[in-house]
């Protein structure tokens, strides 16, 4: 066995898709080696990156396949032999198998008896097997975007190829890629190394070679370099602290290999702008990190991470460079926010029927208009089920949430509109409920992302993200595939997380968003629901962690409303989980709701009909008179847990008909030979499943066995 090891040497790669490549390197390279059966499964293995090198470690390789016995089947015997002498198709099967023709062997099958021979695969070196199949790995690896960088050559990858690392023990592979072939030289640090060659002598050295060379190639060990940094600087000026950034700690890890911070401060006056916009300014443009104070209020300071480290006085220049640029940026926006203050926002309603939103559907003082009338119509529905809702300061944040697009200081920060729109609300005299509406109307970007704060921003929000899955559908161009241009499934995502986390519930069902934003037009509201439940499974799956069989049975049974969904599923889990597991009441009237499921769906294929409903002289077991009385008292009960919404109780209640379930079973034939009482136990079944079936599709949980 010995350790293998693979570096590609790029030019920078962009930071955002550092981490994805990294994780499908190693994933790609260890299932290469698995299937080419030259590790065990779950072989360790690690993997490295920097903006230029992608890298992962094996242990464990195999220096060669192990051979491998195969048998070969060929013609039949009928097919091989006439008059006991050896036909051309038997000849020719021995050939290809590389034995003579009288060590073929006869094997029988379902088919018949046909010739066979027992070939042994030779293993092949590690080495060979790696340098066929490692470039073809490489070529797979998905990047958001590629690039081709030798003329008339067909690779293309997300950045030039430099160099290559391949080692396996102390031995070069031979992979090829990119005009390249791997040896043992890496490189090290642009500056801090003067790009030197560094020579890797065995795997197991690898993060030592680079470290001498002021490279840090483990991510997590440059994350954690910065965080420390970070906190290191801020105490050097009591009181302070960096605002905590995840993001920005990732982005900044991926675009440094020998990671340092400096502390740079600009002038208290610049205090007076908003903060999001300094915020802004600062992380977004510029990638520092903002500080605040102890009160967590925002301090004239910014931290810059650097990709090199340096003397006081190097120090000293480059600090004087970062603020002399985040000066300049701040004079901007400060221009900026007083030159746009001399226009009102309502005046710039006007202005908004020359920015256009898309060529079919208009300008944006067109989808105003649309979002306007949607707003309305679920600002009706929720007030006529008592949400305490403001229409009035709705109604004006609809009317002025789009025209920030028509300010200066969006056209440069456009990463702040919606923001901007907000603040400049407050700044006017607008009510807290309007501005606050305008700002959050964006909400959520993602699915990390906190919802709207306000019931008036969360009808925004869910109107306008509404309106443009409404129109982008209506004129065919919704998503396909992985291609998303419009970013449809983040809207549809952004409604349902509103509906299921907003902190006034919003008595909205799915139905209710699609129905308001297509009007009319049936057809494409029945196409904007099923996108919406389709957002609503993800959200159940991938938000909330629930199993895959638990959605399809919760949705099954209803998929409209978004926060009784996640309730269901909730209590489903819940239950799931406190029953004895697969032997348990609530697996085993599960496992039996499927079978009735299956029985009905059976006879519905063979035309037998169930009866309209179930007549007690014709339940002639007393096992099933039993079932129909248990049944039908314990709906009224589950019936009333239900209107409470006590859905786990209502599921606890639902597995006590275990034993009458199991019973019916195990003593009642449903396809009897008599037609009416054949019908009259269908229709039992039928009410069963009718009657239980409301919280979640009991037939849709997945029972071992």
């Amino acid at each position: 066995m010995a350790e293998f090891l693979f570096e590609i040497g790029l030019e920078e790669v962009p930071a955002r898709m550092i981490a994805g490549a990294q994780a499908e390197l190693e994933q790609r390279v260890v299932k290469m080696l698995e299937r080419e059966r030259l590790v065990a499964s779950g072989v360790e293995s690690k993997s490295f990156a920097t903006p230029r090198r992608l890298a992962v470690w094996v242990k464990d390789v195999a220096e060669r396949q192990e051979d491998v016995a195969e048998e070969m089947v060929g013609p039949s015997v009928k097919v091989a032999y006439k008059d006991g002498v050896a036909t051309p198709a038997a000849l020719a099967f021995a050939k290809k198998a590389g034995v003579a023709v009288e060590e073929l062997k006869t094997v029988t099958n379902a088919k018949g008896e046909y010739l066979a021979a027992t070939v042994v695969k030779v293993g092949r070196g590690a080495a060979e097997v790696i340098a066929a199949e490692l470039p073809k790995e490489l070529a797979g690896i998905y990047w958001a975007k590629n690039m081709y960088w030798r003329a008339g050559k067909p690779e293309r990858f997300v950045r030039p190829v430099r160099w290559m690392v391949a080692l396996l023990g102390e031995a070069t592979v031979p992979v090829s890629f990119g005009g390249y072939e791997a040896g043992a030289v890496t490189y090290g640090h642009r500056v801090l190394f003067g790009d030197g060659a560094i020579a890797v002598k065995a795997p197991s050295e690898y993060e030592d070679a680079l470290l001498a060379g002021f490279v840090l190639a483990g991510v997590e060990v440059r994350r954690q370099r910065i965080r420390k940094a970070l906190d290191k600087v801020t105490r050097t000026v009591e009181g302070l602290r960096w605002r905590e950034d995840h993001g920005l700690v990732d982005k900044l890890t991926h675009l440094t290999e020998w990671p340092s911070v400096i502390l740079g401060g600009f002038e208290p006056e610049f205090l007076a702008l908003p903060e999001e916009v300094l915020v802004t300014v600062m992380r977004d443009h510029q990638s520092y990190f903002a500080v605040e104070d102890k009160d967590g209020k925002l301090a004239p300071h910014f931290l810059a991470v650097l990709n090199t480290e340096t003397d006081a006085a190097g120090e000293a220049v480059i600090r004087h460079g970062n603020e002399r640029v985040l000066r300049a940026r701040f004079n901007d926006a400060r221009f900026f926010w007083e030159f746009d203050q001399r226009v009102c926002l309502k005046e710039r309603v006007e202005l908004l029927k020359n920015v256009t939103f898309q060529k079919e559907l208009g300008s944006y003082a067109a989808k105003s208009a649309r979002v306007r009338k949607l707003a309305s119509a679920l600002a009706g529905l929720v007030l006529a089920r008592g949400c305490d809702l403001n229409p009035v300061a709705l109604d004006e944040a609809v009317v002025l949430a789009k025209t920030d697009l028509t300010t200066e200081l969006v056209k440069e920060f456009t990463e702040l509109q919606g923001v901007v729109g907000g603040l400049y609300a407050r700044a006017q005299g607008y009510s807290a409920a309007v501005s606050d509406a305008i700002y959050d109307q964006y909400k959520p970007e993602s699915m990390d992302d906190s919802v709207p704060r306000t019931v008036e921003g969360a009808l925004l929000a869910i109107a306008d993200k509404a309106d443009t899955i409404a129109g982008m559908f209506g004129l065919g161009l919704e998503p396909t595939g992985s291609k998303d241009p419009f970013a449809l499934r983040r809207a549809a995502n952004g409604i349902v997380k509103i509906l299921a986390e907003s902190g006034v519930a919003l008595p909205l069902t799915l139905r209710e968003v699609a129905g308001a934003a297509c009007g009319q037009n049936e057809a494409l509201a029945a196409k904007v629901l099923g996108f919406l439940q389709e957002r609503l499974e993800f959200y159940l799956r991938e938000v909330k962690g629930q199993a895959y069989d638990v959605v399809k049975a919760v949705l099954a049974a209803g998929a409209e409303d978004v926060r009784d969904a996640v309730a269901r599923a909730e209590a489903v889990t819940a239950v799931r989980g406190a029953s004895s597991g697969d032997t348990g009441d609530f697996a085993a009237v599960s496992a039996a709701f499927k079978r009735m499921k299956n029985i009905l769906s059976q006879a519905g294929e063979k035309g037998i009909a169930s009866g309209a409903r179930v007549e007690d002289v014709l339940l002639t077991e007393p096992t099933e008179k039993a079932l129909a009385a248990r049944s039908t008292e314990l709906a009224v009960r589950v019936s009333s847990l239900r209107a409470e919404k006590s859905y786990a109780a209502a599921l606890e209640a639902i597995a006590t008909l275990r034993p009458q379930v199991d019973a019916f079973f195990d003593a009642v034939m449903v396809m009897a030979p008599d037609e009416a009482v054949r019908a009259n136990r269908l229709a039992l079944l039928e009410k069963v499943l009718g009657d239980f079936s409301g919280i979640a599709d009991f037939s849709e949980i997945v029972v071992a066995g």
